[in-house]
């Protein structure tokens, strides 16, 4: 046992060498919702990461849509290769910043853990399905998902993570004036690891999705060099390779498109913390701003570019073309669930008495895969 704890304490205690004084720490978090012994040998961000790499809930996201539903191609991500590229790209910002990794890379895992199937066009869906009954949000359905949906453990529901993870997923809930968790206020910022995670994943599917696009043949060469952020990256990637054949030159390109906009939120960041000198993750928190972010002119270039892609991409006639077919079958079978209960699985039908019908049919289908949604509407709707 000595042993055990030791190692534990070793790796609290590397931690605590590795991290600036405003990155969380696990031997001061805030804890779990229901009290449990600490792991013999991990810290509790490591537990996090661990678990939700072990649930149920993240498996599921290989069959969820990113963009392009992979019955046309092996190769377009999936909500699952999207959030382990996004744990990849903040753990890297992490190192750099001095913050804590296992919590970013917790934070990163977990965020599209409440994703709908079929994207973000199953998501508007359930929204609208759910308008007269508190709405639908990706971000609070992940939360939702690791606080009581997934099912794994004997003593709790839910993964039963640290309040630290659990906060880092309400992003957009975080501006809002005295919001708490569990008694705790979560703004009016996050704490850094989140901010990190947060904007990882903006860049990294700004790369993926431009990746995607041009496989699926949406994007052009031609079309991306009105962006000034790919007219940097291809040209950097002139500058290493001049002869490079078509395919190698477009990944390459986009693997600069990557670099540049981590090394401008690391450079930009790093000059914020100095000049605001936050002491602790509190400090973080309760600061006058954001601090993980571009500089004026990346901002400037990443909001062109983000434009470009819903114009170009994410608007395109194919993708409607998806959504149309996903949003018909979605509310084909919301309607069905809500008039037959019944039909749905055990654990969810448990619910019903708590959250009513809506809300339990809603959470359900919040945990479709694609592939399980064809496979349900057509059972019911030949």
């Amino acid at each position: 046992m000595k042993a055990h704890v030791s190692i534990r304490n070793l790796q609290t205690e590397r931690e605590a060498l590795c991290t600036a004084p405003y990155a969380a720490r696990s031997a001061d978090s805030a804890g779990r919702r229901y009290p449990e012994p600490e792991h013999l040998a991990r810290c509790c961000f490591q537990r996090d990461r661990d678990r939700i790499v072990h649930s149920r809930c993240f498996r599921r996201l290989e069959y969820k849509t990113q963009v392009f539903t992979r019955s046309t191609c092996d190769h377009y991500r999936t909500r699952l290769t999207h959030s382990v590229e996004v744990a990849a790209v903040a753990r890297t910002l992490a190192r750099i910043l001095a913050a804590n990794e296992d919590l970013t890379e917790a934070i990163a895992l977990a965020h599209d853990i409440g994703h709908t199937p079929f994207g973000h066009a199953g998501e508007h869906e359930l929204n609208r399905l759910m308008e007269d009954s508190g709405g639908f949000d990706h971000n609070c359905q992940s939360l939702r998902w690791v606080d009581l949906l997934d099912l794994q453990y004997p003593d709790f529901p839910g993964l039963n993570l640290t309040w630290e993870v659990r906060a880092g997923l309400m992003k957009h809930e975080a501006a809002t004036p005295g919001l708490l968790l569990d008694g705790r206020p979560i703004g009016p910022n996050q704490c850094l690891e989140a901010q990190i995670a947060d904007l990882a994943d903006d860049i990294t599917y700004f790369a993926h999705d431009t990746d995607d696009a041009l496989l699926a043949r949406i994007l052009t060469e031609e079309l991306l060099e009105t962006q000034e952020l790919w007219r940097q990256a291809s040209e950097r990637t002139f500058a290493a390779y001049r002869n490079l054949d078509r395919g190698p030159r477009l990944r390459m390109t986009i693997r600069n498109l990557l670099d540049l906009l981590i090394e401008d939120i690391s450079e930009t960041t790093l000059a914020v913390l100095d000049r605001c000198q936050p002491q602790s993750m509190q400090d973080v928190m309760q600061g006058t701003g954001r601090l993980v972010t571009f500089s004026p002119d990346m901002a400037r270039h990443a909001a062109d570019f983000k434009t470009f892609m819903y114009t170009h991409v994410y608007f395109c006639q194919a993708i409607r073309n998806q959504a149309e077919i996903a949003t018909t079958m979605l509310r084909h079978l919301f309607e069905h669930y809500c008039a037959h209960p019944d039909l749905m699985g055990q654990k969810a039908r448990s619910r019903l008495a708590e959250d009513g019908i809506k809300r339990t049919v809603c959470d359900y289908l919040s945990g479709f895969t694609d592939k399980y949604v064809f496979q349900e509407h057509g059972l019911y709707f030949r």
